[in-house]
């Protein structure tokens, strides 16, 4: 039976762009780096942080092995790879060269807004084919659809590879009712940077992480802390970050830590349509709270 890797911080890994458009590989690789030194201990490429939808097919196949050939093996990558088209997913799954990954997050079908039994559906097909263990995806907000806990633990009692949920529904009942009810193989991950904190406190082992792309070293010690039982000093860490929280996602995913890691110096602030890059006060206002963070990077 396969067992969950991803444990600890996770990035969700942004996409530099260049002014002119065009991928910044060289930021790329100076932003892995950084994070792994920095206290990661997995990442998550070509999801949703990472501006995939408006990549090439040659573009994800140029960044998934810049990414495997910068890590080196040193921590666990988990790739993105959903659709609301079964038939395409499965076999994009088939004919994916899957060396340097070590599992695949699969999002909700969107749009379609099938029923319960259609996303369980969808998730087995995945599995059956999946020769690396699946993490299910659930993020309402973007797909419109809830994977509801009986339908999460269902899927993890009966397809042995599903190892675990990235849960970004927003709701600690429904976090709460899935680590209560999984077979002991699986586990949940928040998917909520805001939420890791009680999510953890709950008995989630990690996050897949927004702001972890810029402030892996604090988010990563708030996480520790909690994994020792030390709550007092990760609540500390949490609420440090509670005002960075709202404004990284008032303009949008990853319009706010694009902004963010553009005023530490790391990449450039740019994007691709139809995202556009942070409002100039969402922007002065992260650059205040950074600076009386008295962050190192």
């Amino acid at each position: 039976m396969a067992q969950n890797i991803f444990k600890g911080l996770g990035i969700a890994l942004i996409t530099p762009f260049k002014s002119d458009g065009s991928v910044d590989y060289e930021a790329l690789e100076r932003l892995v780096n950084y994070q792994i030194k920095q206290g990661a201990d997995f990442f998550c490429i070509l999801a949703t942080t990472g501006e995939t939808p408006c990549l090439t097919q040659d573009e994800k196949i140029k960044i998934k092995n810049l990414v495997v050939k910068i890590v080196n093996g040193r921590l666990p990558i988990l790739m993105g790879c959903g659709g609301n088209n079964t038939a395409v997913v499965v076999d994009e799954i088939r004919q994916s060269d899957w060396s340097g990954i070590d599992g695949i997050l699969s999002v909700c079908p969107f749009y379609n807004k099938p029923s319960q039994d259609g996303l369980y559906q969808h998730f087995k097909a995945i599995a059956q084919v999946s020769p690396l263990p699946v993490v299910l995806y659930n993020v309402p907000g973007r797909t419109g659809i809830n994977l509801k806990a009986q339908t999460t633990i269902r899927l993890a009692n009966d397809c042995k590879n599903i190892v675990a949920i990235k849960e970004a529904s927003g709701s600690l009942e429904q976090v709460d009712e899935i680590i209560k009810g999984k077979p002991s193989h699986f586990d949940v991950i928040s998917g909520d940077d805001a939420l890791t904190f009680p999510m953890i406190a709950c008995g989630a082992v990690g996050v897949i992480s927004v702001i972890g792309n810029a402030l892996p070293k604090e988010f990563s010690r708030m996480i520790r802390y909690e994994f020792r039982g030390e709550y007092e000093p990760a609540r500390k860490i949490h609420h440090r970050f509670t005002e960075l929280y709202s404004l990284l996602f008032v303009d949008g995913n990853p319009a706010g830590v694009k902004a963010l890691l553009s005023e530490m110096g790391m990449i450039e602030n740019n994007l691709r349509l139809p995202l556009v890059p942070t409002r100039i006060t969402t922007k002065q206002k992260m650059a205040e709270i950074l600076k009386n963070m008295n962050v190192e990077y």
